[in-house]
């Protein structure tokens, strides 16, 4: 009797310990299945994703597609709707004079716009013409052609005459220096024009092509208005203004101006040419004018007081 009741109560164990191991088991299994099913699900969500989002900058047009069929966009366009006020024709009917003011600024725009457009088309002809002439690479022209054109709006003075001094003063080279120390694009005198480099970064901005540019034009718009004209300006510009001639200076310029003028009216004008000026740097002046010789001398302070060099 007592072995029978040992041997029912060892098989009730049993079954209930395989019973929790089976549970065990087919809870562990539950689990992991679901786990590998929802790996499964993001990745293939994921992979549909990607090749959504790749569809759809294939074909922007996609998108905007699914955009309407977005509730919340409809939504949107109902609320805009909805907000919008009742007497939108008395609001669309512009007075009088809103309708003038109006006109008149679009005339304006239209104006600015094909000024703004024909400036760039002409600084594209300049730009290329310039290149080819001096074998200067396109891009750095470019930025001295923009460098030009920008400091001659500021300071109001024709950008292919700048342009021009630059081609037979320095032939395009920002580091150019000629024997008596003038510098740069435009062969400034840096220790005579100190003052106006201080705001660029003192005299060594004179190798700075932006500044040199700015400088050369300050002081050539300066020699023209007190020459009373463009020739009487250049030979003060090249330092011959107390001498009867400036050997050709001033002529070699006004070639080329006229040349870039051609250019920038679209005309087809050689780039090569057996001018004496084509392509060749003028690094050399004739003599210092007496304003900066005196100035090299140390005499600046004399030369104020004369009024002989007016402040730009």
């Amino acid at each position: 009797m007592l072995n029978r009741f040992i041997r029912a109560t060892f098989d009730v164990t049993r079954k209930t310990a395989s019973q929790s191991a089976a549970w065990a088991v087919f809870a562990r299994d539950t689990v992991s299945g679901f786990i590998t099913t929802a790996h499964h699900t993001l990745l293939v969500l994921g992979i549909v994703a990607i090749a959504a989002l790749g569809l759809m900058f294939v074909k922007p047009e996609i998108a905007d597609q699914l955009k309407e069929l977005s509730p919340f966009a409809e939504a949107s366009a109902d609320d805009t709707v909805d907000e919008a006020p009742e007497d939108t024709a008395a609001l669309d009917a512009p007075a009088p004079s809103t309708a003038k003011a109006t006109a008149a600024s679009h005339a304006a725009t239209a104006v600015a716009t094909e000024e703004a457009t024909g400036n760039s088309r002409q600084q594209q002809w300049v730009t290329s013409w310039l290149s080819k002439r001096y074998r200067v690479a396109t891009d750095a022209t470019n930025m001295l052609v923009s460098a030009a054109y920008m400091t001659a709006k500021e300071i109001k003075l024709d950008p292919l005459l700048i342009l021009s001094v630059m081609a037979i003063e320095s032939g395009f080279n920002p580091f150019a220096e000629s024997p008596v120390g003038a510098q740069g694009l435009m062969q400034v005198m840096a220790k005579v024009h100190h003052d106006k480099f201080a705001e660029l970064g003192g005299v060594k901005a004179a190798l700075n092509p932006v500044a040199n540019i700015r400088v050369g034009s300050l002081i050539l718009k300066d020699y023209v208005t007190r020459g009373g004209s463009v020739e009487a300006g250049l030979k003060l510009y090249v330092g011959a203004g107390a001498s009867d001639s400036d050997s050709g200076y001033g002529a070699k310029v006004l070639a080329e101006y006229r040349r870039l003028k051609e250019v920038a009216m679209g005309k087809k004008v050689p780039a090569f040419s057996t001018s004496a000026s084509s392509g060749k740097p003028r690094l050399e002046r004739k003599t210092e004018s007496a304003e900066e010789s005196a100035k090299l001398e140390g005499q600046e302070d004399h030369l104020a007081k004369a009024d002989q060099i007016p402040s730009l």
